[in-house]
């Protein structure tokens, strides 16, 4: 999940926050609102001990576990990652995130000696990639004209500190911006593996397609897939498309608010390609199933859907929370890994299976060694 500055106590709201396209909770888009149960985040409470929490990802991808939950009468069946293709059928569409994780960590030390660290979050419009939005620690500590040096060839200057507790910060030295980022930044490991970064790391919290560079987490549905069973998917007659959804730190920020309706997210940047709109328009009209591969392309097809028959091409940004309940127009079927308990990612998965249901499963997941969170292992819910 997300990086180690992802938890920090910010509140939703800073620059890169305009733009938005405005999400709303189910009862507000069609689903009646009367008769609403009161729902608490303490609802999503689980019990997980801490061996189950995947601190290294399965020797290969596709061998990880996948635990197959229907929607219907919420029966589960237990399977390997590898056999995903055997759920799907000819005509179906498989919708992935492509974007691409980049090295957001850095680590240095003021003048003083006094260690710092800086999570890069978005680039700032003109700022040539040098200056960017971020997140830092100690934030008492980096005021602005505040100067963190990470190597020789790289500087880390705090200029502005913005209401909601974050940075604009400038990079400086003598290499590209980018390419700075590549020697010098770690890849933003979740803070829960207690672990520092590994070199197999910046292969494995990738996904095989990744391809457009902006986020600073994984979208960790995507971790199991390899091309050999893409490969397989697609001889099934199931086509695949893209969008990207670069994953910040709203998608993992938790719930701290009593009742979810409450719980404001900060808006995540978005594209869906016109090739993407074409698949899906393709897919419905030939009456195949949409598999979304991850919570944040669930969120993103949802924010651009047009009724059941299309989504619409474009890019934006979508602040969309999708907890119970929530009328989903975009979405047959859902691949998703294990979530953190009040979660917004586990509350989407409870709008889409039903919150019993899910609670059921986690439970079902630990009493059989399933492993959780971003490294661990998938469910697949079904019709």
């Amino acid at each position: 999940m997300g990086a180690g500055l992802v938890s920090s106590g910010s509140e939703p709201g800073g620059r890169g926050a305009r733009g938005v396209t405005r999400g709303v909770h189910g009862d507000e888009r069609g689903v009646p609102g009367a008769g609403r149960k009161t729902v608490s985040t303490a609802d999503y409470e689980y019990d997980l001990p801490p061996g189950r929490i995947a601190r290294y990802p399965a020797a290969r991808r596709a061998d990880s576990r996948l635990m197959v939950l229907s929607r219907s009468d919420g029966t589960i069946r237990h399977r390997r990652f590898r056999n995903l293709p055997e759920l799907m059928r000819a005509g179906d569409l498989v919708v992935v995130n492509d974007t691409r994780v980049f090295p957001a960590r850095l680590r240095g030390r003021k003048p003083t000696g006094a260690a710092g660290e800086v999570l890069l979050l978005r680039p700032v419009p003109g700022g040539e990639d040098r200056e960017w939005e971020a997140l830092v620690r100690p934030g008492r500590k980096l005021k602005p004209g505040r100067l963190l040096v990470v190597a020789p060839e790289l500087s880390v200057r705090i200029l502005e500190a913005c209401a909601d507790g974050r940075r604009i910060v400038r990079l400086e030295g003598g290499a590209g911006a980018r390419d700075a980022l590549e020697r010098f930044g770690e890849v933003p490991l979740p803070p829960y593996l207690e672990r520092e970064e590994e070199p197999s790391d910046r292969a494995r919290y990738q996904t095989v397609y990744a391809r457009h560079e902006g986020s600073v987490a994984a979208p960790t549905a995507g971790l199991h897939f390899t091309k050999a069973l893409l490969d397989e998917i697609a001889a099934r007659g199931v086509s695949r498309c893209e969008v990207t959804l670069h994953v910040g730190t709203a998608t993992f920020r938790p719930v701290e608010v009593r009742d979810p309706a409450d719980h404001v997210m900060e808006a995540e940047h978005f594209a869906v390609p016109e090739r993407a709109a074409r698949e899906y328009r393709r897919c419905r009209e030939r009456g195949g199933r949409v598999w979304a591969v991850g919570t944040t392309v669930v969120r993103t097809l949802e924010t651009v859907a047009a009724g059941r028959s299309g989504i619409e091409a474009g890019r934006g940004a979508t602040d969309l929370f999708i907890s119970p309940p929530f009328d989903f127009r975009a979405v047959d079927c859902l691949v998703t890994n294990f979530h953190l308990p009040r979660s917004t990612l586990l509350m989407l998965v409870a709008a889409f299976a039903g919150t019993g249901a899910v609670l059921d499963a986690y439970r079902e997941a630990v009493a059989n060694g399933y492993r959780f969170y971003s490294y661990g292992d998938a469910m697949a819910v079904v019709p």
